[in-house]
C-alpha cells in the first residue's frame, strides 16, 4: 500500500499522532508495556517528516529516536484541545464513579428493605445508576467543585 500526503495533512497526522500517544501514556508513561506497543510505529511516521517537508515538526533524542517537536506540541491549539479532553475525562470519570458507588450503597439498603412486605421493587440498575448520574452532572454543572469535600481515611 502506498498513501501519499501533502504537508498540510502530514503535519495534521503528527498532530493526531501526539494526541493518540498522549491518551495511551497519559497515566502510565512512555515505558508502561501498553506503551511501547506503539514505539516503531510511532518512529517510523517520525522519521518521514524531513521527505515530507515537515523537518521542523520533528527533533532528534539523544538516544537517536525522534520526537514530535516541543514548539508544535505547545501550540495553543494542542495544548487546548489535550487539556479539554483531560477536563471532559475527569468529569465523565467523576460522575460514572461516583453513580456507581452510590448506586451500590442504595442496592444494599434496598436489599434489606426488600425483604419487608409492602416494599415495591427497585428499579433496574441502569435506571438507578442514571438517575443519580443526573444528579451529579446537575450539581457539577451549578457548583463545580465547590461542595465537593474527600474524607481521607473516613476521617473528616
Amino acid at each position: 500500500m502506498k498513501a501519499t500526503f501533502t504537508a498540510k495533512e502530514y503535519a495534521r497526522l503528527l498532530e493526531l499522532l501526539h494526541y493518540a500517544l498522549h491518551v495511551v501514556h497519559a497515566y502510565h508513561g512512555p515505558d508502561n508495556p501498553s506503551s511501547t506497543r506503539y514505539d516503531a510505529l510511532e518512529q517510523k511516521l517520525l522519521a518521514l517528516a524531513t521527505p515530507m517537508g515537515c523537518g521542523d515538526l520533528v527533533e532528534g533524542l539523544p538516544d537517536g529516536r525522534l520526537r514530535i517537536a516541543e514548539k508544535f506540541i505547545r501550540e495553543d491549539r494542542i495544548e487546548k484541545m489535550l487539556s479539554e479532553h483531560t477536563n471532559d475525562t475527569f468529569w465523565h470519570e467523576l460522575v460514572a464513579r461516583l453513580a456507581d458507588r452510590d448506586c451500590s450503597s442504595e442496592q444494599a439498603r434496598r436489599h434489606l428493605a426488600s425483604s419487608t412486605p409492602g416494599v415495591e421493587p427497585p428499579p433496574s440498575i441502569e435506571q438507578q445508576v442514571e438517575k443519580i448520574e443526573d444528579a451529579y452532572w446537575a450539581e457539577f454543572q451549578k457548583h463545580d467543585l465547590n461542595n465537593v469535600i474527600v474524607l481521607r481515611g473516613g476521617q473528616g
